[in-house]
């Protein structure tokens, strides 16, 4: 038997990098997996190779439309019937000055990292199981401010204090919120943002232990706050970036 056996995870932004490789590790413990995402060729994919066709459900979903995630909803119910966590992994990135931002790229980063974040818990709350865990992906410009993140970093911080008010909010189902503050993660959106390997290397130079994290290094993290192992833990956030927040690369 295996720490997930009977139980289903919701993943969002579920087709590729850290939602992928968390989706991986669910299926190799034994769970069940619904991943969503917008791109319906990249989920079937990413459903094919997590292979166990009767433990995977890939379900297109744009998280910034709540039709989508009533969607979502019903699919899991139909399919599996409940949830016994949530990793609300779905978001955009953007890299811009704060004068050249548009009102098209607020609503868009906005209704992605926060909106999204915020309505895929609440409408998942009536099929997720008293005493489940709720994890949100962050990020490491929580803490330290760059040029041509304000927006990105706003709506980041935005899904942190989310998580810290949640916690409290949903007591006293047993339910746990927490949020992964992943650092510099070698994923296909890092590779987008950072434009080539030499900005890469620069990257990867602020890191106390020298090297880019992997979506893997993530994903085995909010296994962890997805799992009974941290049924004490709410309301905190598990930043896991190689030191890149608290220390400084020699």
């Amino acid at each position: 038997m295996t720490e997930f056996d009977g139980k289903t995870i919701l993943i969002t932004g579920g087709g590729s990098g850290i939602g992928l490789a968390t989706a991986r590790r669910l299926v190799a413990a034994g769970g069940s997996v619904v991943i969503a995402g917008r791109d319906a060729d990249r989920l079937a994919a990413a459903a094919a190779d997590l292979g166990s066709p009767e433990r995977v459900l890939a379900v297109p979903t744009d998280v910034s439309r709540t039709a989508d995630l009533d969607a979502l909803t019903s699919a899991v119910r139909d399919r599996f019937g409940q949830l016994a966590g949530v990793f609300a992994n779905a978001g955009i990135s953007l890299n811009a000055r704060t004068a050249d931002v548009t009102e098209a790229d607020f609503d868009s980063v906005v209704g992605i990292n926060f909106k999204g974040a915020f309505f895929t818990v609440q409408k998942a709350l009536p099929i997720l199981a008293d005493g489940g865990s709720v994890v949100f992906n962050a990020s490491w410009l929580v803490h330290r401010g760059m040029g041509g993140g304000s927006l990105y970093a706003a709506s980041k911080a935005a899904v942190l204090n989310l998580a810290r008010t949640l916690a409290p909010d949903l007591a006293d189902r047993g339910i746990r919120v927490n949020t992964i503050t992943p650092g510099h993660i070698a994923t296909e959106m890092f590779t987008a943002v950072t434009g080539n390997d030499q900005i890469r290397e620069y990257f990867r130079s602020q890191v106390a232990l020298g090297r880019l994290g992997q979506p893997e290094d993530i994903a085995d993290a909010v296994l962890f706050l997805l799992s009974p192992r941290s049924s004490y833990i709410t309301g905190q956030e598990f930043v896991v970036d190689g030191g890149l927040v608290g220390s400084v690369a020699a």
